[in-house]
């Protein structure tokens, strides 16, 4: 499973990068997006999804609220199969845009904590 995750840190002390770090030491592939670095986790990054040139199973958010309407159209656009909103994060438009467009969608949880509580890796 490849997941590309929007607003991945360049600052190790942050959920935001202890998080793909976690997923990516479980098995998946991490796509790190920041516009403001070049490398992450040993992977490019890259500044929005659409320069993602693979298939992106999940696209996991590291945004605020109010910005994740644009990343969940953004998802869509890259036919990404899911979009997970991190703890603290959520948005009805968003919500509505992935659901009218058939994505799977989870928001306010954190994607290392439900990965550990069912025991998930890379098949």
């Amino acid at each position: 499973m490849t997941i590309a995750v929007v607003g991945a840190s360049r600052f190790p002390d942050k959920e935001a990068h202890t998080v793909p770090a976690e997923m990516q030491a479980a098995g998946f592939r991490v796509i790190p997006v920041n516009p403001h670095a070049d490398e992450l986790f040993g992977e490019p990054v890259y500044r929005r999804l659409e320069d993602i040139p693979e298939p992106v199973d999940l696209v996991d958010v590291f945004r605020p609220s109010e910005e994740t309407p644009e990343v969940v159209r953004a998802a869509v656009k890259i036919r990404a199969k899911a979009v997970w909103l991190q703890l603290g994060i959520a948005s009805d438009e968003s919500r509505r845009i992935a659901e009218e467009a058939g994505v799977d969608y989870v928001e306010d949880r954190c994607l290392a904590v439900e990965r550990r509580r069912y025991g998930i890796t890379k098949p």
